[in-house]
């Protein structure tokens, strides 16, 4: 079977409902294909700054009115999220967080992986403003402490850099090229070879392994 890249179009800040649910089914599937699948995870950015942001659903458009979304979130989920930041110390931003992900990346795609799930548990559950540069080295420092392959001096050496600030510029780039409004998404690839498949929404892990068998196929 060739190779595939699975990539994974995701925000932060907004609670993504089922966002748990896939990083399991993501993971199944590396264990499932082992190398011949690569995960990379695509930020999708969303929340540049306040000033020019709607969500026309949630009728959000101040810090504020995004609590009582999470609130609604946890009560009907049943995911655990600690809405207090919205009221104490909410994100200007979700982009200096999406270019920590990025950055983390240059060291490896799975360290970017561990490191936006560090990101998600300090601003859903710590209630930490993650659109703090403090908070993101310090979390990266956490990182570094339960493994020895992060380098956290050299995330805090790159976070500021071209390099990684061009990465997620790169990733939004895609996100508007391809069209995607809905998260979270997953974009299929057949490596070397001009095709892929996009789903949107949560989707099971039978269903994936079927579509990766139907692009493999064609």
């Amino acid at each position: 079977m060739p190779g595939i890249i699975l990539k994974w179009f995701i925000i932060l800040i907004r609670f993504v409902a089922g966002a748990g649910r896939l990083s399991r089914v993501i993971q199944r599937l590396v264990n499932e294909y082992g190398k011949r699948l690569s995960v990379r995870y695509c930020m999708g950015g969303m929340l540049s700054g306040w000033n020019n942001y709607h969500d026309t659903l949630h009728a959000v458009s101040r810090p504020i009115q995004m609590g009582p979304v999470w609130m609604q979130a946890k009560q009907l989920t049943g995911v655990a999220l600690n809405d207090t930041i919205w009221f104490t110390d909410p994100p200007a931003s979700s982009y200096p967080a999406c270019v920590a992900v990025k950055c983390a990346a240059l060291q490896s795609e799975q360290l970017a992986a561990q490191y936006l799930f560090k990101l998600r548990t300090a601003v859903m559950l710590k209630a930490k403003n993650i659109a703090r540069k403090d908070v993101l080295i310090s979390t990266a420092e956490e990182l570094a402490k339960e493994n020895p392959l992060f380098d956290a001096g050299k995330f805090a050496a790159q976070l500021t850099s071209q390099q990684a600030i061009d990465a997620f510029r790169a990733d939004m780039q895609e996100t508007k090229y391809r069209g995607i409004h809905r998260f979270p998404s997953l974009l299929l690839q057949v490596r070397d070879i001009r095709k892929s498949l996009l789903l949107t929404g949560n989707r099971p892990f039978e269903a994936i392994t079927s579509c990766i068998d139907q692009l493999v196929a064609e």
